[in-house]
């Protein structure tokens, strides 16, 4: 079975890109968060979302969903440099669309009332509690979930089994954002839809270049401290 991380490619390069896309991911959530917490939202609740059953337990896929990104993104940047530079350049564009829509367009929804005492219902109130119902289109937590599937699905030196269990932990999670009320149907759209357009763009040139030269500025100032 081949080796999920090869520490060979584990280069100062590749921590480089995941502390900046690390720090870059919670400027731009908790920066828009602290910019709009008090502006008119919009509830983009639709029929079909009360549809969807509140499932307490899938709180567990949800908070797991760290767990899949750390992993996924230590392997994205470990491989070979186009791909790398593209899937990165992808996270940070995206991150930049999230960051104008939570501005100029903010959500939010109506979570619900949770009044039964059993393990996975306080597990929730906690959630709710720390977790405020804001910059929730597109949702990050589909967006991030599937690029992590992109990241690794034509990889040829990673086994099938993995990918294909990365496609299901994407899946997973998208769900589990509607089953735990952090976000509705139009959020998971369109971060799945974000994450697949903004893949297609890191593929141009100057995209790719422009990212690439961000990161080896940030290492040579670091190189020169």
């Amino acid at each position: 079975m081949k080796r999920l991380i090869d520490r060979k490619r584990y280069t100062p390069k590749a921590v480089c890109i995941l502390l900046v896309a690390l720090i870059w991911n919670v400027s731009v959530y908790w920066g828009a968060r602290l910019i709009a917490y008090s502006w008119p939202h919009t509830d983009l609740t639709s029929q079909w979302d009360h549809a969807v059953p509140f499932v307490p337990w899938t709180i567990v896929i949800y908070g797991g969903s760290y767990l899949f990104w750390v992993v996924n993104y230590i392997l994205c940047a470990m491989q070979e440099s186009y791909a790398r530079s593209r899937l990165f350049c992808a996270d940070m564009l995206a991150k930049f669309v999230c960051l104008i829509i939570f501005l100029a367009f903010p959500t939010t929804n109506v979570r619900p009332a949770i009044v039964n005492k059993d393990f996975w219902s306080e597990a929730m109130k906690m959630l709710y509690g720390v977790d405020s119902a804001d910059n929730l289109f597109p949702s990050i937590h589909c967006l991030v979930s599937w690029l992590c599937w992109i990241g690794v699905r034509k990889r040829k030196d990673i086994s099938a089994w993995y990918r294909y269990l990365s496609l299901a932990i994407a899946l997973a999670i998208c769900v589990s954002t509607m089953t735990t009320r952090q976000h509705v149907m139009v959020d998971v759209i369109g971060g799945v839809a974000l994450a697949e357009l903004s893949y297609i763009v890191a593929d141009f040139a100057f995209m790719r270049s422009f990212y690439s030269k961000l990161i080896n500025s940030i290492l040579h100032i670091f190189k020169k401290a």
